[in-house]
C-alpha cells in the first residue's frame, strides 16, 4: 500500500486530494507543516507527498517551490480542486456567539471579503482547516468558528453555519505530486516544470521565452524567487505545456545554453481544465 504524505489532517483538502487522485488504497501520513510533509517524501517514509502550490485568488505558495527546489524533489503530477469554504460552528452554536474564526491563513485570505462585514470578529492563523475544526469538536469550543471543508463538518459533527464563503465562487487550489524519484514521462505527459537563472543582460528573459514560441510550447506559470546568496538576483519557475516532446527537449537544451542555471523539476500530465 502506498504511503501518502498531506499537510493537514482527515477532511483536509490534500486528504481530498490524496483520495481522488490515487484512491481509497492508501495509507495517508497526516503533517502540519508542508516541512515536515517534504522531509518524509525525501526519507522515503511517504512514498509521494501532496502540496499545494497555487490558488487562483491568493496566488503562489512561495515557500513550497523552495521546499521543492532545495530537496531536490521531483513533481510527477498535478491536481486542481475547487475550494468551497465552510463557516462552522460546535451543535447549538448562534453566529452571534462568534467571537475568532481560526483556519489556515490560506483560508482566511480566501474568504476576507466576507468577514469585513463583520468586524468584531478576529480571524486567528492556524496550521490546518481540518486540524481546527477537530480541535473545536473536541474541546467543545462555542465562541470560535472554523474555516474548512463539507467533509470536515461532517467527520467532527460541526454546524456549517454559512456556506461557501469565499470571495470568489471559483476558487481552485492547484496541488503539485511529488516524489524523491524522479518518473520515467509516459506518453500522455505534456506538461513541465523548471527552474532556471538568468543573467542581469538586457532581453536575456525574453529569449527564453521566444524559445518557448518557437517550439510551440505554452506558458502556463511564470514565478521569481530570489536567490539568497546572491541580492537583487532570481531564479525563475516556469510551468508550461507542449504537444510533442521532441519539441520540448529541443527547446530544454536552448534554454540551457540561454540560462546561467537550469533545472528540471518534474514532466507529466496537464490536468487544467
Amino acid at each position: 500500500m502506498r504511503k501518502i504524505g498531506i499537510q493537514g489532517i482527515k477532511g483536509s483538502y490534500h486528504d481530498q486530494v490524496a483520495k481522488e487522485y490515487f484512491g481509497d488504497s492508501v495509507e495517508i501520513n497526516e503533517f502540519l507543516s508542508f516541512d515536515e510533509l517534504a522531509d518524509s517524501v525525501v526519507i522515503g517514509s511517504s512514498d509521494f507527498g501532496i502540496m499545494a502550490i497555487e490558488n487562483s485568488i491568493a496566488g503562489s505558495i512561495i515557500p513550497n517551490y523552495a521546499l521543492i527546489d532545495n530537496l531536490n524533489l521531483n513533481i510527477v503530477g498535478e491536481y486542481f480542486v475547487n475550494i468551497n469554504h465552510q463557516l462552522m460552528v460546535l451543535p447549538g452554536v448562534d453566529f452571534n456567539d462568534i467571537q475568532t474564526v481560526s483556519s489556515h491563513p490560506m483560508a482566511l485570505l480566501q474568504c476576507k471579503k466576507f468577514f469585513k462585514d463583520f468586524p468584531k470578529i478576529s480571524l486567528i492563523e492556524a496550521k490546518d482547516t481540518a486540524e481546527e475544526a477537530k480541535r473545536i469538536s473536541e474541546n467543545k469550543i462555542k465562541n470560535v468558528g472554523a474555516i474548512a471543508s463539507v467533509e470536515a463538518s461532517k467527520l467532527y459533527e460541526l454546524n456549517i453555519i454559512h456556506k461557501n464563503i469565499q470571495t470568489i465562487e471559483k476558487n481552485e487550489t492547484r496541488f503539485v505530486i511529488v516524489s524523491k524519484q524522479r518518473m520515467s514521462s509516459s506518453v500522455d505527459s505534456d506538461k513541465a516544470s523548471l527552474k532556471f537563472s538568468l543573467s542581469h543582460k538586457t532581453g536575456s528573459l525574453a529569449s527564453v521565452l521566444t524559445i518557448l514560441s518557437d517550439y510551440n510550447l505554452n506558458l502556463t506559470k511564470i514565478q521569481s524567487l530570489p536567490i539568497i546568496e546572491f541580492p537583487w538576483k532570481y531564479s525563475f519557475f516556469i510551468d508550461t505545456t507542449f504537444n510533442d516532446m521532441n519539441d520540448f527537449n529541443k527547446a530544454i537544451e536552448l534554454i540551457g545554453h540561454k540560462s546561467e542555471s537550469l533545472k528540471l523539476l518534474g514532466i507529466y500530465k496537464n490536468r487544467m481544465k
